[in-house]
Formats: structure tokens, sequence, C-alpha cells
């Protein structure tokens, strides 16, 4: 039999593949359960935007045809909002898609990227499947007073080189839940030489209330190797149909849009996404929901003597200080899925994607008993 992991592309066959959270409805079936939670992939515990979910239904009646391309209408509304041209935004299967056009169009061998540890797992796929090099940034101490296991922007600083071509920033980051306030990550991209593009992946800055949070938006004028992602994944609550965008100077736009997969982004999508920039009101209840939650997660914490990372999206990450894994599976079999994370080298930690109150309380009542046990 052909051993086809000696015929794949330098590094292929040694990455560790994404691991999505796992699905209610497979949970169920194997372990025969009902009631199940899920707490593992940072999604809106809301459900969808109304104004989106309602957009997406009625664009049913035409997928028939192929989606207008060019997300014109969208581009348009995203452009009033941010006070850009329709032509500095690009649009993707989530974020996750604009983040590999920029891969694919800077990346290849001989070059390299840079980021820190414990970020999003799909940097180091998208630069391997590119054929660079990864230059792992280590973050700082888990001791560190004002973030722990944040990003470390000297040490990152430190490993670009002359063949660096892209440095990944996720603000707030996932899976730590960590963030750069607006002075660290100014002094940052002014330091850093203009032939290196630097992706500003912002999946959760809607969820941010801090005041010195940047938004990056703000400084594409001022650095044109600058491009910042955002998605309708998270507050928006419209992961399942899988779009997002990425704003830049229209040179840089035009650059990764040449590598962009044709009709990448449907026609609900579209739809929804354009409808859910509306939903005022459902952002309100998402954001207060979710400021709730992570102060019911970080109590219950504390009072279970737990530490936990400090975050500013969505979720919030636990050390357990024993096997994540084995702990990951006792709550499985208790209808309560959450996201190990030893993939990000945290083994003995848990990401726990804020719920409802009633699905908050009743993880942390699971977990007491599972730590017991």
């Amino acid at each position: 039999m052909t051993d086809f992991s000696i015929l794949t592309a330098p590094g292929i066959s040694d990455l560790q593949p994404y691991v999505p959270g796992k699905p209610i409805e497979e949970l169920e079936r194997e372990l025969g359960l009902s009631g199940t939670i899920k707490l593992a992939s940072n999604e809106n515990p809301l459900g969808p935007s109304p104004l989106g979910a309602q957009a997406a239904a009625n664009a049913i009646a035409g997928i028939n045809l192929y989606p207008d391309d060019s997300g014109y209408r969208l581009k348009a509304k995203l452009a009033g909002i941010h006070g850009l041209e329709p032509e500095q935004l690009v649009l993707g299967a989530g974020s996750s898609d604009v983040i590999d056009m920029v891969a694919r169009s800077f990346l290849s061998p001989g070059r390299n990227a840079v980021f820190s540890r414990y970020s999003f797992a799909m940097y180091p796929i998208y630069t391997t499947v590119a054929g660079a090099q990864c230059w792992v940034a280590d973050a700082l101490p888990p001791d560190h007073q004002d973030m722990p296991y944040g990003h470390d922007l000297d040490a990152m600083a430190k490993l670009v080189d002359n063949d660096t071509r892209v440095v990944f920033i996720a603000n707030p980051n996932n899976p730590t839940g960590t963030w750069l306030n607006r002075e660290a990550l100014h002094t940052f991209l002014q330091a850093l030489r203009e032939d290196v593009v630097v992706v500003l992946d912002e999946a959760y800055t809607e969820y941010v209330s801090h005041e010195d949070f940047p938004d990056g938006v703000a400084w594409l004028a001022e650095f044109p190797n600058l491009i910042v992602t955002r998605t309708f994944s998270k507050i928006y609550g419209l992961a399942g149909l899988r779009i997002g965008y990425g704003m830049a100077g229209a040179s840089l736009i035009d650059l990764i849009s040449r590598v962009r997969h044709p009709f990448n982004v449907n026609m609900p999508a579209l739809a929804a996404a354009e409808a859910a920039l509306d939903d005022v009101e459902f952002l309100r209840r998402s954001r207060e929901n979710n400021a709730q939650g992570l102060a019911q997660l970080a109590a219950g914490f504390e009072a279970l003597g737990l530490d936990y990372i400090p975050s500013a999206g969505n979720f919030i990450t636990v050390d357990l200080r024993r096997n994540g894994g084995e702990i990951y599976q006792k709550l499985l079999e208790n209808g309560v899925i959450v996201r190990p994370v030893v993939n990000c080298c945290l083994p003995t930690h848990l990401r726990v994607t804020v719920g409802s109150s009633e699905e908050n309380e009743r993880f942390l009542r699971v977990l007491e008993k599972v730590l017991a046990s």
C-alpha cells in the first residue's frame, strides 16, 4: 500500500490538525445522553442575530443561483460603518479564510511567519501549508502581573528577520483571552518594517469593554502593511454560515483577493451578515450576557480554588492543575462539552465558552463533582 505521507508537501504530515469542539449530536449518539450543553466553540449562547436569521431564511429562495461574488452590498455597508472604501474590504468564509489568503499570498519556502505561543491554532497550519517556517515567540509567563500567557511583543519583535513576511496577532487572543492595549500594540507596529504584513485578528473585538483596547481599523491609513480581520461567527451568532472579512489598504486587499476562491461566501451568509449589522439590540444583549457570564465563571473558579486567565473574549481558560484531557472526558460523560487546549501547549487547562447563566451554573456544578471524584 502506498504511504501517502511521504508524498505530501514538507511539514504537512507533522501538522496537528485543527480539532473543533465536539458536536452535541455526536456526543449524545456515542454516550446515549440527552440535554447536553456545549461550551466549547465560542458560539453565541443567545443564538443567531434575529435579523440575520430572517434574512438568511429569505435568501434561501434564490440559492439555485450563485451568490454575488463581489459582495457589493455587504462591502458597501461595512465600508460605511468603518469609514473605508469598498475596495479596502475582502470577504471570506469566516475570518480564518481571509487569514489563509494572506498566508498563501505572502508566505512560501524560505520565508517565515511570527506569532506568539498559545495563539490561534490555525496560524502554524496556514504557515506550514504555504511552505514557510513558523517562528513562535515565548508568551508572557504564567505569573505575569498584568497579562499571564499574553503576547510578549518584545519577544515577537526579536524574531522578525529578513525572511519574515507575516506577523499574526490575535487581539483578544484565542484560546487565552488575553489582550494588548492601544499603546503597546501601536508602538510595536511603528517599529516593524513596512515590508512585513501584520494580520490583526479581531474576531472577539465586539465583546471588549476595556477603555485602552485598540480599534485596529483606525490605524489602517497609518500602517499600509496592516490587515484587520473580523467575523460574524461570534457576537453576531452566524458561525454556521461561515462569513468574515478583512480590511486593509486597497493595494493589499487587491493582492490577497487574487488567491480568494470564487463564490467563497454563500448567498444566505451575505444576506444574514448585512442584516445582522443593524441588530443593535441583539449585540447589546450579547455583550451584557457575556460580561455577566465571565464574572459568574470567574467567581465559580475562585470558589473552587482554581486559577484562570483574565479574558476579554466570550470564553475563559481555567487551570485545573491536573490533566485537562482527563477532566474534559469526565465532563463529556456528564453531558458538558468544553474545549481542551493541549494542542496549544496548555495541558492542564480547559477553555470554556460563556453560556447562558443556567449553562454556566450547570458546568460549574459538574466541574466541582468531577474534580472531587
